[in-house]
């Protein structure tokens, strides 16, 4: 049901520092390829310039991309931007200070490097308007959405409205300087909020903890948790009772659900094994699943753009509404063109998380014949042979992949998903279930696939295509991979 628009807010806007900040940005650049920059009609809407080595520079504007000129990028055009910008650091950063553009470096197997991705950062003030009411709610408040939707530009805004207007001790966790900008006095666009460096991208848990130990604040504000132990350490902050802000990997909630590593920061999924009497009063099947604990954050919003969200202000209520394939209650908000911000509420079944294209060509195993509705499984570490006798044993349909683009799942064991591999990174990035079992054995996989029959992902001819592979649900039983410790 839709609702009237609000009266107008602010429009996002540019800090009034920014003009100065992009001179000192086109400073760092070839005099060149500033000119050629600069001779561009639209060239103030620049987002980034990509230089890299025998190839045209390239600038990309908002909305298009311009080639500035008609020579090769050189080695020479590199030296002078890294000269100007100074040292990169372990994860190829590098910045200029008091700024919030980002410079970020290609190397070749040698370290030189070889290539630039020189990225416009930039203030916006009036970002939080349409969520003004979330964001000053005191409660945890978990942000998600594609890249480029603008999440980090409106946590810093969120910082500096905490600390500024709402007079809160924030203390912003800054990894890599994206949030407050380089060097070492934060950039004016977190306001009064204090800022903790993060010197290497794989100790942000550490700092996270650190932050609330050590200098009392009543906000903690995070980009882009992304790990279990980022995970936990979020736990840890919000059960001490300090209001936790971040963005995470993700676009939407049931991304988050199936993403085994982030799955504790809405409170996670466990299978729950029910009585007899107990599934037929429920009307399901005797596995079913359940979240394991109450969410670190509250309230979740879903960035499809930069004027478009999707909030859910009760977490816990919406994943017990996601696992149970009951409507999940939320509300839209869009920000007008005008400033007005339309509002609308909903009560629908959980969304489908968009997946990629991907082929479906597989090899078929040996001595069996590829057919179109088998499921198709990809060994990762699993002997082959033993899941083929499983195959055999259980009777499915199923057939052995050769590689992840023609896989319906994955399997692989407890010792190779704790390394995380390269190969299940992928899989969980494009959304392949990959399924962990505790030892190679013939009867562990024979009981993997009974649960895949259970679940109906492994009947016959009749399994799914990709494109309709059930909903949230069906797919968190294929997906739950973390293994009991």
């Amino acid at each position: 049901m839709e609702t009237p628009a609000t009266a107008n807010g602010p429009v996002p806007h540019p800090a009034a520092s920014d003009g100065e900040e992009l001179e000192r940005l086109l400073a760092a650049l070839p005099p060149q390829i500033r000119d050629a920059l600069q001779a561009l009609p639209d060239w103030n809407t620049l987002v980034e310039i990509v230089l890299d080595i025998g190839r045209f520079p390239e600038a990309r504007l908002d909305g298009r991309s311009a080639a500035l000129l008609e020579r090769e990028v050189t080695g020479d055009d590199l030296d002078q931007v890294v000269a100007a910008v100074g040292a990169f650091t372990a994860d190829n950063r590098a910045g200029i200070a008091r700024t919030l553009h980002r410079f970020s470096a290609l190397r070749n197997r040698s370290g030189r490097i070889v290539g630039l991705t020189i990225r416009r950062g930039r203030a916006l003030h009036g970002t939080t308007h349409v969520v003004a009411d979330i964001v000053t709610s005191r409660r945890n408040l978990l942000l998600l959405g594609p890249p480029g939707v603008g999440k980090t530009t409106m946590l810093r805004e969120i910082a500096r409205v905490l600390a500024n207007d709402e007079d809160r001790r924030v203390v912003v966790v800054d990894t890599s300087n994206e949030i407050a900008g380089d060097g070492d006095i934060p950039h004016a666009g977190i306001g009064r909020a204090r800022r903790m460096q993060v010197a290497q991208p794989d100790l942000q848990h550490r700092v996270m903890i650190e932050a609330v130990e050590n200098h009392m604040p009543e906000v903690v504000v995070v980009d882009e948790i992304g790990t279990e132990a980022e995970a936990r350490a979020a736990r840890t902050i919000a059960e001490r009772g300090v209001q936790l802000v971040a963005t995470a990997h993700g676009q939407t909630l049931e991304n988050v659900l199936l993403n085994p590593l982030l799955a504790d920061l809405v409170g996670g999924v466990e299978a729950v094994t029910l009585g007899d009497e107990e599934a037929r009063r429920r009307g399901t099947q005797k596995t079913v699943l359940e979240r394991r604990a109450p969410p670190s954050f509250h309230t979740l919003i879903e960035l499809h753009s930069r004027d478009s969200f999707v909030i859910y202000t009760d977490v816990d209520e919406t994943v017990d509404a996601v696992l149970r394939g009951l409507p999940a209650p939320g509300e839209r908000r869009v920000r007008l063109a005008d400033g007005r911000t339309e509002r609308e509420a909903f009560n629908e079944p959980p969304r489908e998380p968009e997946r990629p294209a991907v082929a479906r060509e597989t090899a078929a195993a040996p001595g069996r014949r590829s057919a179109s509705g088998s499921l198709q499984i990809l060994p990762f570490g699993v002997g082959r042979n033993r899941l083929e006798q499983a195959i055999v044993n259980t009777g499915i349909d199923a057939r052995l992949a050769r590689e992840l683009g023609g896989a319906d799942i994955v399997m692989t064991l407890r010792s190779f998903y704790r390394r995380r591999p390269r190969l299940l990174r992928d899989a969980e990035a494009r959304g392949t279930p990959v399924y962990v079992l505790r030892s190679n054995t013939v009867l562990q996989m024979e009981s993997c696939l009974m649960e895949l029959v259970e679940d109906g992902a492994a009947t016959g001819g009749d399994t799914p295509s990709r494109s309709d592979s059930g909903g949230p649900v069906q797919r968190l039983r294929l997906a739950l991979t973390k293994p009991r410790k």
